[in-house]
């Protein structure tokens, strides 16, 4: 603990003042920060559509331009990890529970419960659930992600500075970065981290405990998740101790197989033809209509803008409060990539894989729905195992399913106690395991705490209410890495000159 710097104090005294107030005023705090987010969500809806949409074009630009050559290391540098593996534990970051949770709940509530523009339950609201769902999921979050993790890996990697969010703005700011403000960054970071990857675990441990109370009648209760969470804090601290590139690499290589297993299994035993014939579609439409949906404020009161609020808003909120996170993570396995290979390695690849797996698993639930089994009467974290019930291999289904959340679960604490040591140790590439096995810690009991108070609805909102001032963040590190880049170009030049 020798090599841990103020960020870490300062950080942990906040994380345990937020959960003291979260568990002794657990009403007060959940009327506090939804009322925060409302206001935010209704006064800053415009500028969140503005930003996520600049993030794209920025990172086409970077990808397309001259920029895209460089290498993030040296020039003759080799990337660290095979491209599959790459591939998945960026996915496993940036993804995580999300995609099992939410696979074909919000296709199929956007379709019969809460469309955002048609009749719920017709043929067109069915098409514009999945465009919308591919919309929050595809190419807006990745391009934001990939513009903080390639910030962050082009100033480690090639320019030799500490990972740390605060240091990519010394372009802009030089020296005075690493004052007061620069702390000030970094212990935000730290804290989004933290409460956010918190969230996503008590999600986990409420979807697994549904899972086996759906299977084997295990009781849904805060005694089953503390039990589910002990079990898995072990196993990902034992994954955190033994470094990046066995465990987490093994985890996420783990991830993929039974992503792809569960995928395949819906893919076949689903309406087949259908996924593919409106896949197809609606991916064809999420394309066309892209500029038009980034730019859909709801103004007017026909126009539905709590649904706006409650999905869009939410999600360009929750996509920049995980910001740094997944982008540090990101940065970190990307050594040795040229830009451009990153660019589209990080937008592309998982924009076409989500849009893949919301269709296939949201086809199969509105079938479901359609043969008369009302879906949409369950809850988000047990609506999956309803619907595998009326499927064939319907318990291999659910075992599988759960698996894949138990591998996210330990993937993402692990990738999350790897970050949160990097950004306590002043950017260090391999954080001591005594650090990683404290915020593990950390993690676990503050997802138990929240769980035990029902603050899950508070935690989220205060994540989103952090999203603002990041948001300005990415976009002072976005026109800090510009210019750097530019910078960058001249000295290749000039070296190739001499």
């Amino acid at each position: 603990m020798k090599k841990v710097t103020s960020v870490f104090y300062i950080t942990a005294a906040l994380i345990i003042l937020a959960v003291l107030l979260g568990a002794l005023f657990p009403v007060y705090a959940e009327n506090l920060t939804t009322n925060l987010n409302a206001f935010l969500s209704t006064t800053f809806g415009w500028y969140y559509m503005w930003i996520m949409l600049g993030f794209i074009a920025i990172s086409f630009f970077i990808a397309f331009s001259r920029y895209g050559k460089i290498r993030l290391g040296r020039d003759d540098e080799k990337p660290d990890f095979s491209t599959s593996s790459w591939i998945a534990m960026l996915f496993s970051a940036g993804l995580g529970i999300g995609l099992v949770f939410y696979g074909a709940s919000e296709p199929l509530l956007h379709s019969y419960a809460d469309a955002p523009l048609s009749n719920p339950g017709s043929e067109q609201a069915i098409k514009e659930g999945l465009v919308f769902t591919y919309f929050h999921w595809g190419l807006h979050g990745w391009a934001m992600y990939g513009l903080v993790a390639l910030a962050l890996a082009f100033f480690q990697f090639r320019k030799g500075e500490p990972g740390l969010i605060s240091t990519t703005l010394k372009p802009l700011f030089g020296d005075r970065i690493k004052g007061p403000s620069g702390k000030a960054i970094d212990v935000l970071a730290t804290f989004a981290t933290i409460f956010g990857v918190a969230t996503s675990l008590g999600l986990g441990a409420a979807q697994i405990n549904a899972g086996l109370s759906h299977l084997f009648g295990l009781e849904e209760s805060f005694v089953s998740q503390l039990f589910i969470i002990l079990i898995i804090t072990v196993l990902f601290l034992i994954s955190a101790w033994t470094g990046l590139s066995k465990g987490i690499q093994f985890l996420s290589n783990a991830n993929m197989v039974l992503a792809v297993l569960l995928f395949i299994s819906m893919f076949l035993i689903g309406p087949t033809l259908l996924i593919l014939n409106i896949f197809t579609e609606t991916f064809g439409y999420y394309l066309q209509n892209l500029i038009q949906m980034s730019f859909r404020t709801a103004p007017l009161p026909s126009d539905n803008r709590a649904w706006l609020d409650a999905w869009t808003v939410f999600y360009w909120a929750w996509w920049i409060s995980w910001a740094p996170f997944v982008g540090m993570f990101i940065a970190r396995v990307s050594r040795g990539r040229t830009i451009r290979e990153f660019m589209f390695g990080v937008m592309i690849v998982p924009t076409v894989i989500c849009g893949i797996w919301f269709a296939t698993f949201g086809t199969t639930a509105s079938s479901v729905q359609e043969s008369g089994v009302d879906l949409t009467q369950y809850a988000i974290e047990v609506l999956n195992f309803h619907m595998y019930d009326q499927l064939s291999f319907s318990f291999l289904l659910s075992i599988i399913s759960i698996a894949l959340i138990l591998t996210f679960f330990i993937t993402s604490a692990d990738s999350a106690t790897f970050v949160l040591g990097m950004q306590t140790t002043n950017g260090s590439l391999n954080p001591a395991a005594s650090v990683k096995i404290v915020w593990g810690f950390a993690l676990s009991s503050v997802a138990l705490v929240l769980l035990y108070v029902g603050g899950l609805t508070a935690l989220q909102n205060t994540i989103i209410a952090a999203a603002l001032p990041f948001s300005f963040i990415v976009i002072l590190m976005s026109i800090s890495l510009l210019k750097a880049l530019n910078t960058e170009l001249k000295e290749i030049k000039k070296k190739k000159n001499i």
